[in-house]
C-alpha cells in the first residue's frame, strides 16, 4: 500500500445509486435444501418453490395475528 493516495480529483457519490436493489445470499439448513429440493423435483424451480412456501407462512403468520 502506498503511504498516501491521491483523492483530489475523486468525486463523491459517484456509483452510489439510491434505487439499487442487492440481493442478499440466504444460507439455508441441510435439511431444508434437501426439502425444496424434493418438492422442486415435483414442480418448479428451487426459487419458486421456496418462494411459495415463505408467501404461505407469510400468510399463515398474517392470520395469526
Amino acid at each position: 500500500m502506498k503511504k498516501e493516495y491521491d483523492f483530489s480529483k475523486g468525486e463523491r457519490g459517484r456509483f452510489y445509486r439510491p434505487d439499487a436493489k442487492i440481493n442478499l445470499p440466504i444460507y439455508l439448513d441441510e435439511e431444508v435444501i434437501a426439502f425444496i429440493e424434493d418438492r422442486t423435483n415435483k414442480k418448479g424451480t428451487f426459487s419458486s418453490v421456496a418462494n411459495q412456501l415463505l408467501r404461505n407462512n407469510m400468510q399463515l403468520a398474517e392470520a395469526m395475528k
